[in-house]
């Protein structure tokens, strides 16, 4: 957000804009300029994760001098939406408490993360396991790649199912996670529909990060049950325990994984796929969305 583009974006308020929804609390400097400029306008903030807490994360993992100036950028910028905002949008109770804690507010609303509907875009790729097996997607950063390391030193050499790693990235750690068996790494695909629709069960191996895990819902969608971390279930708890299993520990994923191993293969599941029409679609979200930005709208929903 460079002065020419926050330039642009004060003109279109000036032109007769009574709301400003900001997709990102790290675009902080637009809620101050446009509350600054214009104070009867209505700022609204969509809060992804809380910018500063995930990138802390990611300083723990590489602590870097250019890894504490992005936190410390994040967290400059978010404190700006937060004091500027009008409404604060937050994905989960946890993100909300997390807001209060950091810089003193909470969120006004919540809404859960939305998926755009992919079903049926799979182009049945010969290159598939015919085996039953499971499913990690994910692209390569520190979450990802430490629960995932964990869970092929952990967990994949013990079960009765082999695991299948998906995402941009992880081809450059194939020989370290292939290395205690039963796990094979695949990389890049062309269709992540083709995977998620003849894996048999989709696992989460998630300890840390803020906002929603992406791959909790997207999974959702393709109709399949999830095996995850309390993290990766964090802003699901509602639906967890009908979308997967919660697994704690090795010993539980792996237990987890072997009663799967022995259920029948299930291309969708019509439940599964109910919960994230009802919760997670872009339909849902638009019901939500349109509340919060009702302007009588004061209260949390």
């Amino acid at each position: 957000m460079d002065r020419k583009a926050l330039q642009e974006v004060l003109s279109v308020i000036r032109d007769g804009a009574r709301q400003v929804f900001i997709d990102g609390s790290n675009l902080g400097e637009v809620a101050r300029k446009a509350k600054r400029s214009f104070p009867d306008v209505q700022v609204i903030t969509f809060f992804h994760n809380v910018e500063a807490r995930f990138f802390w994360g990611a300083l723990r993992r590489s602590r870097t001098p250019r890894a504490l100036a992005v936190v410390l950028a994040n967290y400059l910028a978010e404190r700006k939406s937060v004091r500027h905002s009008d409404k604060l949008v937050c994905m989960s109770e946890r993100d909300s408490a997390l807001l209060r804690r950091l810089y003193g507010r909470q969120a006004t609303h919540l809404s859960p993360m939305a998926m755009e509907d992919r079903l049926g875009t799979g182009n049945a790729s010969p290159q598939l396991p015919q085996e039953k097996f499971a499913l990690f997607v994910g692209g390569l950063f520190y979450a990802n790649q430490a629960g995932i390391t964990w869970f092929a030193d952990h967990v994949a050499p013990h079960a009765q199912i082999r695991t299948y790693v998906v995402g941009h990235g992880f081809d450059q750690l194939k020989s370290r996670l292939e290395r205690s068996g039963n796990l094979t790494v695949v990389g890049s695909v062309d269709s992540l529909a083709d995977w998620y629709e003849q894996a048999h069960v989709v696992v989460a191996p998630i300890f840390d990060g803020s906002g929603m895990k992406t791959k909790v819902a997207e999974a959702l969608m393709f109709g399949k049950r999830v095996l995850g971390t309390p993290e990766a279930f964090s802003g699901y708890e509602d639906v967890a325990s009908r979308a997967g299993e919660v697994c704690r520990t090795a010993p539980e994923f792996v237990s987890a994984l072997d009663q799967s191993a022995r259920e029948p293969y299930l291309r969708m599941d019509p439940a599964l796929r109910a919960l994230y029409e009802q919760n997670y679609s872009y339909a849902a979200a638009r019901t939500r969305l349109k509340q919060i930005m009702t302007p009588a709208a004061s209260s949390a929903s």
